[in-house]
């Protein structure tokens, strides 16, 4: 079986590419870990000077596996630990950082692309935080930092109502940097990869820490009621009931429980 996770460094360019394109790269635990050492690896490589993160097939990735969820809920509650880590490490690797974004970015898609530090979509590229449709919060620290990307108001419509939202309308609101058309998407990618890889690795490093600290506030914000609040989500029989719903294509009945 081919990797899920695989990774090429061509020219100082580290790219690491969601290899589960039959499953839209939905992300299981494994794939998890892998991306979190694929990451690790490339910012401890003298070498890489940018890495750039993209998905196999016709998508950028659909998120989290929805079996793993599912099962993840009957055995207790959900676990989104493992990702919201990766994307910490993700974020926090000192080598700039690039989505390559086509398809659909859902969900935990949605948050990898917003993890990296650039973010250049294909005008077919779509963006969702649909898990209020499940039952299911969207984790505190990646809730802030889509507050940080694209601000309070737009954050909340996006969590709220679950609708996906295009290319164009993500440029709009700052969720990405360009769109370019499809075919074009891996030719832009590669020249602005390119172009950052080519200036001084120290100077964009310690930018990138200034840019990073200026961010971080956030972090020292007391959570743990939030904490509790999405425990309490997590544990729900509404995501149990969202979970099933998706498994038989029908609507759900939520209860608030």
């Amino acid at each position: 079986m081919a990797d899920e996770i695989d990774t090429a460094i061509v020219d100082h360019v580290c790219s690491i590419t969601l290899n589960r394109p039959a499953k839209r790269n939905a992300l299981t635990t494994a794939m998890i870990g892998d991306l979190r050492a694929a990451a690790e690896r490339a910012a401890a490589d003298p070498s890489v000077r940018v890495i750039v993160v993209r998905g196999a097939g016709a998508s950028f990735c659909a998120g989290l596996d929805l079996a793993e969820l599912g099962a993840q809920r009957a055995a207790g509650a959900v676990e989104t630990h493992g990702l919201e880590h990766a994307l910490e490490i993700l974020e926090r690797c000192p080598r700039p950082t690039l989505a390559a974004v086509h398809g659909d970015a859902i969900a935990g898609g949605c948050e990898l692309a917003l993890h990296c530090d650039l973010r250049i979509a294909a005008d077919t590229a779509r963006f969702a935080m649909p898990l209020a449709r499940i039952g299911l919060a969207v984790p505190v620290t990646l809730t802030w930092k889509l507050v940080e990307v694209i601000g309070a108001p737009a954050t909340r419509e996006l969590l709220f109502t679950g609708e996906p939202v295009g290319a164009e309308a993500a440029l709009a609101l700052g969720l990405v940097n360009r769109v370019v058309a499809a075919a074009d998407l891996d030719g832009a990618v590669t020249a602005l990869a390119r172009q950052i890889a080519h200036n001084a690795p120290l100077a964009i490093r310690a930018m990138k820490a200034f840019v990073q600290r200026a961010a971080d506030e956030r972090r020292s914000w007391q959570r743990d009621d939030l904490e509790t609040l999405a425990r309490r989500v997590r544990e729900s029989s509404d995501i149990r009931e969202g979970l099933a719903a998706q498994r038989e294509r029908r609507a759900p009945l939520f209860k608030g429980e």
